[in-house]
């Protein structure tokens, strides 16, 4: 079973990006995160998938 949520680093690399593009999405919102006690931050992997499905949907071609 995949797991809920999803290290930064982890998150990262399934969105193919860098932590510091990752937490720039957090920090704009384009990405929801949980916080568990004051440090520890995981990204929920429906919000990445929910992230990844508006991209799509905004964007009628890739870019190259």
């Amino acid at each position: 079973m995949d797991q809920a949520l999803l290290t930064t680093t982890e998150a990262a690399r399934v969105l193919r990006i860098g932590k510091t593009s990752l937490y720039e999405l957090v920090k704009r919102g384009d990405l929801a995160k949980v916080k568990i006690g004051t440090k520890t931050v995981r990204i929920p992997r429906a919000e990445i998938e929910r992230y990844l499905a508006s991209l799509t949907a905004t964007s009628g071609e890739r870019a190259v």
